[in-house]
């Protein structure tokens, strides 16, 4: 309603804003659309408390001893950004729309993961507050460097190439199968890939081999989840391998679906 209003009373381009929080993001972005909106961009800020301050047992800031929610932004709100941004690129209904990319982007990088999900421009705020506008022309060497190393000659080459890979959950393949591997020459024996898989995982990795410290993947227990992974220290020490048999089956025709569909 909004945006038809404006359309109908203004000559300029009209960017509609949209807020994460909200459900769908879908929903809003269809709206505007319906609307006549020549854009849209996000995300805003998520409602949040970041602290409470124990002394006072209020919400900080506070104001006369009293706080209340406030906007989040900044790279903890990037990955629910690109999440939402490829939600609109990927509709039916808003596909084509074009699409400003806003939350948490303060690299070159964060830029072009935006674009490769559709987003025709980024806009930066946190990270310019951090370190100035420089931080602009930063990204903008590093974007063109990137694109150069590509063979990307405008931004239209790469645009929107992630968008064919996002799908939903129910159409992954169930039988795609990755084990965590380890490698002997490059462990320091630090032992947290043990630790993060014992205590809140799926117990998949010895620690002890002849009475010696060593780590190691138990593959009938481990399901790929990529935890270990993360939480080693040394680059490239542990990795993981496909050893699946390349069939493919999705939740949507498996048999422990009680709504499967019939192959």
């Amino acid at each position: 309603m909004v945006a038809r209003w404006v359309k109908q009373h203004s000559r300029l381009p009209c960017i509609v804003k949209l807020t994460p929080n909200i459900t769908d993001i879908r929903i809003s972005a269809r709206a505007a659309h319906a609307g006549g909106t020549d854009a849209v961009s996000l995300i805003n800020t998520i409602n949040s408390i970041t602290t409470i301050d124990l002394d006072l047992m209020a919400p900080t800031p506070t104001v006369d001893g009293k706080g209340t929610h406030g906007g989040y932004c900044g790279p903890a709100v990037r990955p629910i950004a690109l999440n939402m941004v490829a939600e609109i690129a990927r509709d039916a209904q808003t596909a084509g729309l074009p699409i400003s990319a806003i939350g948490g982007i303060g690299t070159w990088r964060d830029a072009a993961e935006f674009m490769a999900l559709g987003a025709g421009n980024v806009q930066v705020c946190t990270a310019a507050m951090h370190y100035g506008f420089r931080i602009v022309d930063d990204m903008i060497s590093g974007l063109s460097n990137w694109m150069d190393s590509k063979g990307y000659k405008t931004i239209e080459d790469f645009r929107g190439r992630a968008i064919k890979n996002v799908t939903d959950w129910k159409f992954l393949n169930l039988k795609y199968d990755i084990k965590a591997r380890i490698n002997q020459d490059l462990c320091i024996k630090c032992g947290l890939c043990h630790i993060a898989c014992e205590d809140t995982a799926h117990q998949a990795i010895l620690r002890e081999k002849e009475g010696q410290r060593h780590f190691e993947v138990v593959d009938d227990e481990c399901v790929g989840c990529n935890l270990c992974m993360h939480v080693c220290p040394v680059d490239d020490c542990i990795t993981m391998e496909r050893v699946d048999d390349g069939s493919y089956q999705n939740w949507t025709t498996h048999p422990n679906n009680p709504m499967a569909e019939k192959a």
